[in-house]
């Protein structure tokens, strides 16, 4: 489905089948509809991707086109692209949807300026290798999908999702045979608990992942919970990075003293342009950074690693998950997500 409007913006939906389904605390996910929206300026066309979800202002892409149509279609031609984000920000534009034409903006004016888009920020290549996910499953599948997740790749990362419903004897369960399966491989282990654990469970379970040898666990309590967190950090035996709970650069301050680092995401924080101010901030503040990302095609993770040289920590890999990736971008080069010297996003639709 192709929809354009004044010729400036135009829609395209591709449907994302995910070669293993993905369960986090939250629910489970084997694929989505995608929206893909190009933004052409001067004769020339950049793409943005929007992964659809709920917490992040539109579940479908039916609700991402009519989020990016409240705007005045005419001022996206003389605004700049701080500016348009602004607006959106203003008229509380889905950050999904925003994310979609603000990375379409930055490919158009990569490619005008014949530069890719992480010169055209200043940025170095990436040097950092990105992490691969495993959802939340019973030891037999794990016993089953590490092997095939790491046997014969790249990959140097496993990011380990826990918050089972089931309870952290499920999780205990789940990530020993993790830690089993992982034995013939040199891999990093992370987890993310995406909110999973009351304070208790998330105590207990962050002195039992300390003892083998996690490198540091993300949200570990739920979005809404955070005036836990000066408990949680005291003492904390491994480093806290939030996601869920720290969306805007606005809110890195609110929690700074009481975490480690943030996670940002494009589809989250609205794209480039406030990913760039997340990572200032954070710096500023002390804070390491992570850029993550949602059930997203090689277009927008190609976006995501424009930027990620400026970052300490990586998890791009949802395109990885992919059967098939519809686009074809960024390359994954001795486990680490890197950009073309292409202009732009250095993305491409190859979906017919």
């Amino acid at each position: 489905m192709a929809i354009s409007i004044a010729g400036m913006l135009d829609f395209k939906v591709i449907y994302l089948k995910k070669r293993f389904p993905l369960r986090i605390s939250r629910g489970i996910m084997s694929g989505s509809h995608n929206l893909f929206v190009s933004f052409t300026r001067n004769g020339i066309t950049g793409w943005g991707e929007m992964a659809p979800g709920d917490s992040e202002g539109a579940g479908t892409v039916e609700e991402g086109m009519a989020a990016l149509q409240k705007y005045a279609i005419d001022d996206l031609q003389r605004l700049s692209i701080s500016e348009v984000y602004e607006l959106g920000r203003q008229h509380e534009i889905a950050s999904c949807a925003m994310a979609a034409l603000d990375m379409a903006m930055w490919d158009q004016l990569g490619k005008e300026a014949k530069l890719p888009l992480y010169k055209l920020l200043g940025l170095p290549l990436p040097k950092v290798p990105t992490s691969v996910t495993i959802g939340i499953n019973p030891p037999g599948v794990i016993q089953e999908r590490v092997p095939l997740l790491l046997k014969g790749t790249q990959v140097k990362g496993l990011k380990i999702k826990l918050g089972s419903p089931d309870g952290i004897g499920a999780d205990q369960a789940m990530f020993s045979q993790v830690l089993e399966s992982t034995k013939p491989f040199d891999v990093k282990l992370r987890v993310d608990a995406n909110g999973g654990w009351s304070v208790e469970d998330a105590r207990y379970m962050m002195k039992w992942l300390a003892d083998r040898a996690v490198e540091y666990v993300e949200q570990p309590l739920a979005e809404g919970q955070e005036s836990e967190l000066p408990y949680l950090f005291k003492d904390r035996p491994l480093p806290i990075f939030l996601d869920e709970s720290c969306r805007y650069s606005t809110d890195i301050p609110k929690y700074a003293q009481y975490i480690d680092g943030v996670n940002m995401k494009l589809m989250k924080c609205g794209g480039i342009t406030e990913a760039l101010r997340i990572i200032a901030t954070a710096r500023a503040l002390g804070l390491k950074t992570m850029i993550g990302c949602m059930g997203e095609s090689s277009l927008s993770i190609s976006a995501g690693a424009a930027i990620s040289g400026a970052i300490d920590y990586i998890d791009l890999d949802s395109h990885l998950n992919l059967d098939p990736d519809p686009c074809k971008g960024a390359e994954f080069i001795n486990g680490i997500v890197t950009p073309t010297e292409n202009s732009g996003i250095g993305a491409m639709i190859t979906h017919k």
